[in-house]
């Protein structure tokens, strides 16, 4: 007696789930196209939200509506805030982020409880290889913001970097690996000066 096997057709992930695994993201994906939809929709709805918000409970309902997902009621952005794929920043409570700041979240950004941004920040969690012949390649690697660090004005946090619990990162730095918590770290590229 034979039993029939239920076999579920083999899906392989989607464009998203791919970048979201780390996978390098070239202009000839088959799947570009969905990408390239979530990037026009986010650019719109980043003007938009520029151009029409006038306080901050109204930039927390838009900018939930870019990323998807709810921000919560104590975190505040102020505008004008600039992120060019927005469905891969994910921000915890009591986070503040002063004006002008931009976010490149193609390869994730989290940011964690109690965090400070100051203005005109710049998270990037996305590169591209140095070999010219596959410059437009894209390569996702996230940024973590852990809790209660303060990143000063002007800050660039390059990709794959996580800041530790507790830390400062100085006004004008660029941070180009890892801060360990608790640590005060400064200049180009960012060193660490100080441990709380």
């Amino acid at each position: 007696m034979s039993q029939e096997v239920n076999k579920q057709p083999v899906t392989s992930p989607d464009i998203f789930e791919r970048l979201s695994a780390g996978e390098f993201l070239r202009k000839d994906d088959p799947e570009y196209g969905k990408f390239a939809e979530v990037v026009s929709r986010t650019i719109r709805l980043c003007v938009q939200m520029n151009a029409t918000a006038t306080d901050v409970d109204q930039v927390r309902n838009q900018l939930s509506d870019i990323i998807g997902s709810p921000i919560d009621p104590s975190s505040a952005i102020f505008p004008p805030f600039y992120t060019n794929f927005g469905r891969s920043i994910r921000l915890g409570k009591n986070v503040f982020i002063n004006h002008a700041c931009s976010f490149l979240d193609i390869g994730g950004i989290t940011i964690e409880d109690d965090v400070q941004i100051g203005p005109r920040v710049n998270l990037t969690s996305e590169n591209h290889p140095l070999d010219p012949l596959d410059r437009q390649t894209l390569i996702p690697k996230p940024v973590v913001i852990k809790r209660n660090a303060w990143i000063g004005a002007g800050a660039t946090i390059l990709p794959g970097v996580t800041v530790g619990e507790n830390s400062v990162v100085a006004a004008g730095a660029v941070v180009n690996r890892d801060v360990l918590p608790n640590s005060v770290v400064a200049g180009i590229p960012a060193q660490v000066v100080k441990t709380l």
